[in-house]
């Protein structure tokens, strides 16, 4: 194989796997918003009826923070408390008592650096909701609630507990949140006293809500998996397209005394876990929305009878912020699968692991990116090396091959079996510069998908301009009309494939050349789009390589140099 097909099948296996991404987003269309708010029976479980969604608009999610309680007799409509601790600002809703709004303190916001981010807000409609399902006489998430407890969490204090008790209830059932010092990790407790005189069997529910707007961020060069996930021993790690959910063609396991339940978007996760093992079933639906489609994900579980007079604790614990892979194994068995690595999982798994060793010992993530660079290189040498001797070689048969085309262009057959001959004189294997290529493949791939999808690089600075690793470089604007960044690092790596390409053999074929020499500028305009710790990573690379490509080339030359003497000399 010439060297000019071993660079146009690397081309072509990169193009094939930014196509597959590109596809997996082009088929996700937007669906027509339905009038129907009733669920599937596939989509809810047969323990009972789910109750209907909160109000897609949540009355003074954006204003003042109300008060720390709310009297009884005075909730008529929703007020919000918002509670601070070392991590996150979380405001609770009077209505149906949920967290309506989640914003994390250490992460800022995508396009304003200058704000925090926001996970849960009335903007996407991300909530996360419980309740009970009717027919016990419990509150669910449209009830009214009053809401005590304090507001900001104290130094010296390691706990606080948001008491939420419902205004209007045929039994008392009342919420309560602890949320924990560093920890994302929020206990959801329900507290029931059965006054009535007869036992009650109540099923609790716990669900998220959110419409079908990708995060800030997405992109068609840059996308990542939104919608909601499930897990269970059985089944395993299960995404489910939002555009199926809204098809009522969702597929996931639906009963299991096991597992968990999340909502998924880039770098950031919200997850119902259950605390012990238990019966739980599934639920998942579309809602009515003027604007967005609006889904549901949620599980219920079934309680213990209560005896008249009695009382029962029920508690569920609420994970909602970044997908830090050594957190999530700690909260629940599976849950560092949202990190999506797809099927190169068992591949960019211990990429990761040595990326996040490294860290820890130069103390930024950049620099990591770059020695990890190197130690892959070093890993794959002698692959590389073979790889470049067998390119170096088939350009030094470049005039020969190029003399052989003249003589037999006409006769293809005769060609070949000359081209054959050739190699076996000069003892050239020509699949030489593809194997090792090939076998790279998968390990650049699954690099790939550790640094767009690991929340480690989030805001994550290099040197210099580079302040965060996950975001373009856009040191030198955006370019007019298209509007994409601009900046030196993409431009860098641009003049590297260059200077790769001027190494390479140059195609006999001036079609094969012209195309040879626009590929580093085809190639650079779509990483100008990608985030800098990607970009970072062909940069090292590419220079790596430069430098091997370079030294081994000098040798076989120095070589064939030597070889033409002796023989000149014998002649």
């Amino acid at each position: 194989m010439e060297t000019r097909r071993l660079i146009l099948l690397s081309v072509f296996c990169f193009s094939i796997f930014m196509l597959w991404q590109n596809w997996q987003i082009y088929k996700q269309p937007k669906i027509p918003v339905t009038t129907s708010s009733n669920a599937s029976p596939a989509a809810v479980p047969s323990v009972g009826t789910v109750p209907a969604a909160i109000p897609t608009a949540v009355p003074g999610a954006v204003a003042t923070p109300a008060p720390a309680s709310v009297p009884a007799g005075e909730a008529k409509e929703a007020q919000l408390v918002t509670v601070k601790t070392d991590l996150y600002q979380a405001s609770f809703s009077s209505v149906g008592g949920d967290m309506v709004r989640l914003e994390l303190l250490n992460y800022r916001d995508h396009a304003d650096k200058g704000q925090n981010f926001v996970l849960f807000d009335a903007k996407h409609q991300y909530f996360a909701q419980s309740g009970f399902l009717p027919g016990a006489g419990l509150p669910d998430h449209r009830s009214l609630f009053s809401i005590s407890g304090p507001t900001e969490m104290a130094e010296g204090i390691n706990e606080l507990k948001i008491r939420l008790t419902p205004v209007q209830s045929a039994l008392k059932a009342s919420k309560v949140y602890t949320l924990k010092r560093g920890s994302y990790l929020i206990d959801v407790s329900w507290e029931i006293e059965n006054t009535s005189q007869s036992p009650v069997t109540p099923n609790a529910y716990y669900q998220l809500q959110r419409d079908d707007v990708a995060p800030a961020g997405e992109s068609s060069m840059v996308s990542t998996f939104t919608g909601p996930a499930v897990f269970t021993n059985e089944g395993k790690y299960q995404k489910v397209d939002i555009g199926d959910i809204v098809k009522e063609k969702a597929k996931f396991t639906q009963k299991a005394d096991n597992g968990w339940l999340a909502m998924v978007q880039h770098y950031f996760v919200a997850a119902w876990v259950p605390k012990a093992p238990q019966q739980r079933e599934f639920y998942m639906s579309k809602l009515d929305s003027a604007k967005n489609h609006l889904v549901r994900a949620g599980m219920i579980v079934p309680l213990a009878s209560v005896a008249p007079g009695g009382k029962t604790t029920y508690s569920m614990s609420l994970y909602a912020g970044p997908q830090e892979q050594s957190v999530l194994k700690q909260v629940a068995p599976g849950l560092e699968l949202v990190v999506d690595y797809g099927w190169l999982t068992v591949v960019a798994s211990p990429i990761f692991w040595a990326l996040e060793w490294i860290h820890k010992l130069v103390g930024n993530w950049g620099w990591a990116i770059v020695i990890l660079t190197i130690c892959i290189k070093l890993v794959f040498f002698p692959l590389s090396a073979a790889s470049y001797k067998s390119m170096a070689k088939m350009k030094n048969l470049a005039p020969q091959m190029t003399a052989l085309k003249e003589r037999y262009g006409d006769d293809r057959q005769r060609l070949n079996q000359e081209m054959m001959n050739l190699y076996k004189t000069e003892k050239v294997n020509p699949l030489g510069g593809c194997l090792p290529i090939l076998i790279q493949i998968p390990v650049f791939i699954a690099l790939y998908w550790v640094l767009l999808g690991a929340v480690e690089m989030r805001d994550a600075p290099w040197i210099l301009w580079i302040k965060d690793l996950s975001a373009p470089d856009a040191l030198f604007g955006h370019l007019p009309i298209i509007g994409w960044p601009i900046g030196p690092l993409p431009i860098v790596m641009v003049i590297s494939m260059l200077i790769q390409t001027k190494l390479n053999p140059t195609p006999p074929d001036p079609v094969q050349a012209k195309v040879m020499q626009i590929m580093p500028f085809a190639f650079g305009l779509m990483f100008f789009n990608f985030p800098s710790g990607l970009v970072l990573y062909w940069v090292v690379n590419n220079i790596l390589s430069i430098a091997q490509q370079w030294q081994i080339t000098r040798l076989i030359d120095g070589k064939g140099k030597g070889k033409k003497a002796a023989n000149d000399a014998k002649a």
